[in-house]
């Protein structure tokens, strides 16, 4: 056998008979992994020399990218918003349960909290690669306390926050540091955002507009000052006006920066939009879709109380609302769950299914030349699923960390 010596002494693996999802669409041919990365098979043939060490059939699998999720707000029990001594272990086991539902990377969401809650919390979120311990930590998604009290959902309106004399000051006061921070949600309509989005993007952190009553001008003027986010799409907005159709009106706005692509996510739950709306929102502004599951720490336990933050929820069936209201806080659904509805919903392909919730918020975060793709060089984050979507077995760095069990469908 031809040796592979010459650039690494590392196993090559070669997943065969698969559809492999690249270029947009799925075609039939191996996947090659070396070192956790997708190897260049012709590189290999024709400059290496080399070949595999280890070959696994497939058996006609869709092969996709690993999901990432940028909002999701806890599960199985542990609420990312409430400080507990056993934090890390708490993000531990919710990195570990969602190595089912095919998410390889992730954003801990934070709801809005009082500063005490970042200043402990945050330092306990480190950003962090994924492994047979868990999905990969992208950084904290910082969903308020800098949001509108008309539009506040499930947050507490005693911890929403304005930016005073200081503006970005005060973010950092409230948050204490932003190491580690990867997106932050506030509302556009607010005093000296403009200020705060320029300082934000210019450390690399993504915005996003939510929980928000802004109109479109102000939508568009937050985007001109380096906004590339809507935060739960239609959830926590003005609802379209044909007049001022406000922030949803982004998706077909023609003040967008040129080069510049405003992606929006999409709880796809069957609970938080319309089957309608996500067509509407899809048809729109296809390339700018995120799907994100908002879970909250009732995700994968029974229905009954459960807390998000400051507040205490109710599970009804795959409704969560407040308790003691009918405000919608958050969701159970997991990733490939949403994939699945959105796919049955817009009747999209199931390429443009999976790249929802793979290749666009890879683009959103700045990661899609190593995360989001199976292009080679990029990171060996991937999926096996049925035709049917479901998720057979997940892999992070090219080593398998999931698997279903035969019996366990």
């Amino acid at each position: 056998m031809p040796s592979n010596k010459s650039v690494s002494d590392a196993p090559i693996a070669q997943f065969t008979n698969c559809r492999i999802l690249r270029d947009h669409r799925l075609q039939r041919e191996d996947l090659w992994v070396r070192e956790g990365k997708i190897l260049n098979p012709e590189k290999l043939f024709f400059d290496e020399k080399g070949s595999a060490d280890i070959q696994l059939d497939c058996k006609g699998s869709i092969i996709a990218p690993g999901f990432i999720d940028v909002q999701i707000n806890g599960g199985f029990g542990v609420d990312f918003s409430l400080a507990t001594d056993d934090f890390k272990s708490g993000i531990k086991l919710v990195s570990q349960k969602i190595l089912s539902h095919g998410v390889t990377s992730f954003c801990p969401t934070l709801v809005t909290s009082p500063p005490s809650v970042y200043h402990q919390v945050l330092p306990q979120i480190g950003v962090r690669n994924g492994g047979a311990h868990g999905a990969g930590i992208l950084g904290a998604h910082l969903e308020g306390p800098f949001i509108s009290k008309e539009k506040k959902g499930a947050h507490p309106e005693h911890c929403i926050r304005t930016f005073e004399a200081g503006a970005f000051q005060d973010l950092l006061a409230t948050y204490g540091s932003l190491d580690g921070v990867r997106i932050v949600t506030l509302a556009p309509e607010i005093k000296r955002s403009s200020e705060v989005i320029q300082e934000l993007t210019k450390r690399g952190i993504c915005v996003s507009l939510g929980h928000s009553v802004a109109n479109l001008s102000q939508a568009e003027e937050a985007v001109q000052h380096g906004a590339t986010f809507i935060t739960h799409l239609f959830n926590a907005m003005l609802p379209f006006h044909h007049r001022d159709p406000g922030i949803v009106g982004l998706l077909t706005s023609d003040k967008i920066p040129a080069g510049r692509r405003v992606f929006y996510g999409m709880i796809s739950d069957g609970i938080h939009t319309n089957p309608a709306a996500l067509r509407i929102a899809h048809r729109a502004h296809p390339k700018g879709l995120v799907l994100v599951t908002d879970a909250i720490a009732g995700m994968g336990l029974a229905p009954g109380r459960h807390t998000l933050g400051q507040q205490v929820v109710e599970i009804d069936g795959l409704n969560t609302y407040i308790a003691g209201t009918k405000t919608l806080s958050g969701s159970v659904a997991t990733m490939d769950t949403c994939v699945r509805h959105f796919l049955e919903a817009t009747g999209c392909s199931v390429e443009t299914a999976l790249e929802a919730a793979s290749l666009h918020p890879a683009q959103l975060l700045g990661i899609e030349h190593k995360k989001g793709t199976l292009d080679y060089d990029s990171d060996a984050d991937f999926l096996m699923l049925n035709d049917s979507l479901y998720v057979q077995a997940t892999y992070i760095a090219g080593e398998e960390v999931w698997r279903q069990d035969v019996l366990g469908m």
